[in-house]
């Protein structure tokens, strides 16, 4: 079920990790909210409304794909992010736009099987400790078979413990019970009989299972693994969950939420657009349009879950139009996107605000790597000004990328203590960076000699 979050909500929640681009984060958000006002209208109605693409228009590294990303891990919708690129008109190599709907649908079947393991976890963290006694009691062994047994199915069979015997595994059982609950067996090595995968074939865009294909004529192989008790518990809880999920109600979830709340990121459009001269490299490009187009409107593609109308699959298309203008794509494709939303480029104070403001920000995530290392980072205000003014500079002297120009600037500046950090005998480090090391360090922010320039 999609989570009722408002439209303000949600901007909320996006501006935890994204700067800036506050018309974009308006109109997914209202796309969003749109979505759980149509599941509440009557079925009738429901069938006739059709989600509203979005059309982001902006140069890279300005939160695009972030923006869609973060957008699905909020209602925890599938979500597939594929670069229109990889495409090409049916009869040139490539990939078949179908595969975007296939992938779709693996991301949602993978994400309704944990929600069901999750469901079960306990009951299978039962069994698999039940498995576990029996294996540290009476361990397996791998007995010789006939093959014609192995076709017919037949195992051999083991011979019944006597009474006697019964009794004493009894008591055995209830010492290793008592052992393993307190952790004493964790490191002790055992044998576990797993399931070998069944090779598969990938045809026209579907794995087939060569055991399926078989009809189940040929049984399951198995084979022995040593690993430790701790390793085995993980293998045993798998192996059970996957006995107690419903798979048959795994992939009728997996496809309904995909018609219904799917999101796809249709990355790089602009490269698909232009007017096709019929040679060179972009012979395909209108075709890839026409394929896609389908897709977009509406259509049933088939895949190894069932067929899926892709109808109310919000899709949600990006890219920088530098050369090519969105009136080059296909009036058709045009239709299908209403919604255009134009990103603005980012400048120092967004990238000021990039280092600092984000649940996720840059400045973050290095003092949390080098905390591994006993390396306590800390930036000062001004420090930040200088790598913001350095991120700008490089944009300007070069091509502009973005905020993904401060992730280079991070390395080149933290380099030597990256290198340097590390080891068993590292001391604790309490580490400030200033403005002048910044200067020091970073090539974009050393102020360039204007006397060289003065006649």
């Amino acid at each position: 079920m999609i989570k009722e979050l408002t439209p303000r909500e949600v901007v909320r929640e996006l501006d935890r990790y994204i700067v800036g681009q506050d018309e974009a984060k308006r109109m997914v958000a209202i796309a969003l909210r749109n979505r759980y006002r149509r599941s509440k209208v009557e079925q009738e109605m429901r069938e006739e409304i059709y989600p509203k693409n979005i059309l982001m228009v902006g140069p890279t590294g300005v939160g695009k794909t972030e923006i869609a990303r973060r957008l699905a891990k909020l209602v925890n919708a599938p979500f597939v992010k594929v670069e229109a690129t990889k495409f090409t008109e049916v009869g040139y190599v490539g990939r078949d736009v179908e595969g975007i709907v296939r992938d779709l649908v693996e991301n949602a079947v993978r994400m309704v099987k944990d929600e069901h393991a999750e469901r079960v976890k306990t009951r299978a963290e039962v069994l698999a400790e039940d498995r576990l006694v029996s294996l540290l009691t009476n361990p397996p062994k791998k007995s010789a078979q006939n093959p014609i047994d192995i076709l017919l199915g037949s195992r051999n069979k083991e011979q019944e413990p006597s009474e006697e015997e019964q009794q004493r595994l009894s008591g055995k059982r209830s010492e290793i019970l008592e052992q393993l609950r307190n952790g004493e067996l964790e490191e002790r090595e055992i044998q576990v009989e797993v399931e070998e995968a069944a090779p598969q074939l990938e045809v026209g865009g579907n794995a087939i299972n060569i055991g399926d294909m078989m009809g189940g004529i040929m049984p399951k192989k198995t084979k022995l693994r040593h690993v430790k008790v701790k390793e085995a518990r993980k293998i045993l809880i798998s192996e059970e969950s996957q006995k107690l999920i419903d798979e048959d109600a795994v992939k009728e979830e997996a496809v309904r939420r995909s018609e219904q709340q799917g999101i796809v990121f249709l990355d790089e459009i602009d490269k698909i657009a232009g007017r096709s001269s019929g040679h060179g490299p972009d012979v395909s490009r209108e075709g890839v349009q026409r394929d896609i187009l389908p897709i977009v409107e509406g259509s049933t593609v088939n895949t190894k879950y069932g067929a899926v109308r892709t109808d109310f699959i919000l899709f949600i298309a990006a890219g920088a139009f530098h050369v090519a203008k969105i009136s080059d794509l296909i009036p058709e494709l045009q239709g299908r996107f209403p919604v255009h939303v134009k990103l603005k480029s980012l400048n120092r104070e967004d990238f000021i605000r990039i280092l600092t403001h984000p649940d996720n920000a840059l400045t973050r995530q290095y003092a949390a790597l080098l905390e591994v290392d006993k390396v306590k980072l800390s930036f000062d205000q001004e420090a930040l000004e200088e790598i913001a003014d350095a991120a700008s500079n490089a944009n300007e002297m070069g091509e502009n990328i973005g905020a993904r120009r401060l992730h280079g600037v991070f390395e080149e500046l933290l380099e030597d203590i990256s290198y340097n950090a590390g080891g068993e005998d590292m001391p604790d480090v309490e580490l400030n960076i200033t403005a002048d090391y910044v200067r020091k360090h970073v090539s974009a922010a050393k102020k360039a000699d204007l006397k060289k320039y003065i006649l």
